[in-house]
């Protein structure tokens, strides 16, 4: 007769004898935001690959929606359990490390600092000239061009315009020539605008966008504004993309500044357009900045145990080296790396013989991340009615109800009057 007592017996010392092992193992736990369930497959492969090579590690992903892992990450870093690597957005990042809620991580980078882009880079270093942040996937803008709409007003639709300006004096033109609008610049977000001519926002403390330089660009919008050069439809709304890709898709409007991963739109609701649409690099400003980066990125929570920071560092640069990332853009087939190797890759970079504008966009978008930049307002507590009152005086220039020194004059005093820093 068998006695259950040995049976269970058996089962307890089995599960004692499983546990130094168990304990012997380093617990990484990773948080993404909003990336599940569409891209599961991605994460549970990694995981199990890397499992299999460090079988002393044990990876745990979690992901939740990007209105909710904020607020985890402060509830999990005041009790002191934080998961070992949070992914952010650049606000974010800067935001936790002010209040030294994340730890900088240039002793974790180590020589690997090298294998990341410089823009991405500068997009994540901080208090001191610290950097608190592993790079992840990030964006690029390209500038697509009808070349139909181009010849009409007697343009070169593969000449590149390398700057504003020119960007501006061919809209003027092909309104002129054609009465179609040349540009939809996203005039409803004027602190990327300023920013992307290398204008400063903020500095000391103070509002600073009423300088002379502020006042010159703000004018030349005004003007182009006047010659019909600028679509008008939502052209100061917070977000316009819908309604200017519907334009650029419809024939009435001659040049689209966007992501590349949007000529897929104009393939597939505007064939006639993309049939004839040329890509370039998007205008870079004098300081040589590329527009349309946001990059995310891997913090490192301050309280992680310090006896396993070398491993965490190691999946760290794991989840981000060229291999993973080129896999995640490609999973994505839209995101660009911020490492170096990946982005020379030949998915970025082979065209196929019959290549339309998507696959050109690619390969512009990712031959130009080196100083892709994410343009954003860092450090301001209360920044909606701040942009807000901004975007109000800029409409007001814009459109000629106000001179452009007295309507940013207006909105700095807002600003100086009601700006609370972080």
């Amino acid at each position: 007769m068998k006695h259950p007592w040995k049976a269970l017996c058996t089962s307890a010392m089995l599960a004692l004898l499983a546990q130094p092992a168990l304990a012997d193992k380093v617990k990484i736990e990773f948080w993404t935001m909003s990336l599940a369930p569409k891209f599961e497959p991605y994460f549970k492969a990694l995981e199990k690959k890397y499992e299999a090579e460090n079988p002393n590690i044990d990876v745990v992903w979690v992901d939740y929606p990007w209105d909710q892992i904020r607020g985890k990450a402060f509830a999990a870093i005041a009790v002191n359990q934080p998961p070992a690597l949070i992914n952010f957005n650049v606000e974010w990042a800067y935001d936790f490390a002010q209040f030294n809620n994340i730890r900088p991580i240039d002793d974790l980078l180590g020589t690997d600092r090298d294998k990341y882009s410089p823009g991405a880079l500068a997009d994540v270093t901080f208090k001191g000239g610290k950097t608190y942040a592993f790079p992840w996937y990030n964006a690029v803008s390209i500038l697509a061009v009808n070349s139909n709409i181009f010849k009409q007003a007697g343009l070169n639709p593969t000449q590149r315009l390398n700057n504003l300006d020119e960007q501006l004096a061919a809209a003027k033109i092909i309104a002129e020539k054609t009465k179609i609008p040349g540009l939809a610049p996203r005039l409803g977000q004027p602190i990327g605008l300023f920013m992307a001519e290398g204008l400063p926002i903020v500095e000391g403390g103070k509002a600073v966008f009423n300088s002379p330089k502020h006042v010159e660009l703000l004018r030349k919008y005004a003007a182009a504004y006047a010659a019909g050069a600028l679509a008008k439809d939502d052209l100061f709304a917070e977000d316009s993309f819908q309604t200017t890709i519907k334009l650029y898709n419809a024939g009435k409007l001659a040049m689209l500044e966007t992501p590349p991963t949007a000529l897929k739109s104009v393939k597939d609701e505007g064939k006639a357009v993309y049939g004839v649409t040329e890509v370039m690099p998007a205008p870079a400003g004098p300081t040589g900045v590329v527009k349309g980066g946001w990059l995310f990125n891997f913090v490192v929570p301050k309280n992680v145990n310090p006896a396993i920071l070398p491993e965490v560092a190691k999946f760290a640069k794991y989840l981000t080296n060229d291999a993973n990332q080129l896999e995640f853009s490609k999973a994505t087939g839209g995101t660009f790396p911020s490492v170096r190797q990946a982005a020379q890759d030949s998915f970025f970079q082979k065209l196929p013989a019959n290549a339309g504008a998507l696959e050109k966009g690619r390969a512009i978008g990712a031959a130009s991340l080196e100083n892709v930049r994410t343009l954003t307002l860092l450090g301001v507590a209360n920044p909606d009615p701040l942009r807000k009152k901004l975007v109000e005086e800029v409409e007001s220039a814009v459109t000629g109800r106000k001179d452009a020194k007295a309507a940013l004059d207006s909105a700095a005093a807002f600003w100086n009057a009601n700006m609370t820093r972080k």
